[in-house]
């Protein structure tokens, strides 16, 4: 079952360096340039080799101050909270990434 909570692992990549005795220093492919390339070992699996493991992540456009706009797709579901002194609307709604940016 996938889900949001479920841990997920993208792509195989070489180990450089081991840093101290619970961390590693990864070499990280071109498409994650902004991504720390140190990593503690509960992050990390040894890597069978497999084609059907690999997860190509989504392309994202992230700007200059690393935001990235997204859309709605669909609302799911609204209610109105109600606290003390005023109503709050909750919405579910389902993103997606801007491509348009």
């Amino acid at each position: 079952m996938v889900g949001k909570l479920n841990p997920s692992y993208v792509g195989s990549y070489s180990v450089i360096q081991r840093i101290g005795k619970v961390a590693y220093r990864l070499e990280l492919t071109p498409e994650l340039p902004r991504v720390h390339n140190v990593f503690h070992v509960s992050q990390l699996r040894k890597y069978i080799p497999d084609p059907s493991h690999i997860i190509e992540p989504d392309p994202i456009q992230l700007q200059k101050d690393l935001s990235y706009k997204q859309q709605p797709i669909q609302i799911l579901d609204w209610q109105k909270k109600h606290l003390r002194r005023k109503t709050v609307p909750l919405v579910k709604i389902i993103w997606a990434n801007d491509e348009m940016s």
